[in-house]
């Protein structure tokens, strides 16, 4: 993305939106409107999947079709965040720390890009103590819409996405 600016630009209009679906932030999907912001919210994501151990596009739970940023801010306003965590229960870790990152996280994802603090920023917040401003919700809460399930076909088929292919090689 860096080469879509020249020079001094913070900010590019593109006509083709390229990038990865899930890191993306919601004013370049939309409007293609590509900034400095755009990395940061995709810096969050980041944030939340290493926490989380989930990847943010095609994350699903059982009791909500939100994706893993709505799940995160879900579990943020209940004040259940510690709930994301991937299974660290045989690893030490600092409970301030982690909290500090979801939010930190949760800062960089917010909808509006103003909203978001700059790289620079998100630095100095993950390494102090100090106290950091309320996020908001971030871009792309919604709900998707799941398929529903067929309960009256009777078939129900287990599936996994922990499937794991292995291809060998071999010259002629």
């Amino acid at each position: 993305m860096a080469r879509l600016f020249g020079g001094d630009q913070i900010e590019a209009d593109t006509n083709k939106v390229v990038g990865t679906y899930g890191y993306m932030s919601p004013e370049y999907v939309v409007d293609g409107r590509f900034s400095l912001k755009s990395d940061v919210f995709s810096f969050g994501v980041l944030v939340l999947e290493i926490i989380s151990g989930k990847k943010n596009r095609g994350f699903s739970h059982p009791d909500h079709c939100h994706n893993l940023l709505g799940h995160a801010w879900k579990l943020w306003t209940e004040e259940r965040a510690l709930e994301i965590l991937d299974n660290m229960s045989d690893r030490p870790y600092s409970v301030s720390e982690v909290l500090r990152c979801i939010h930190v996280g949760l800062l960089c994802v917010q909808q509006k890009p103003e909203d978001r603090p700059n790289m620079s920023s998100v630095v100095l917040m993950l390494g102090s103590e100090n106290s950091l401003p309320d996020p908001k919700q971030p871009g792309f809460f919604t709900e998707r819409n799941m398929p529903a399930v067929d309960s009256s076909s009777g078939n129900h088929e287990s599936s996994s996405i922990n499937d794991l292919t292995i291809s060998e090689l071999y010259a002629r």
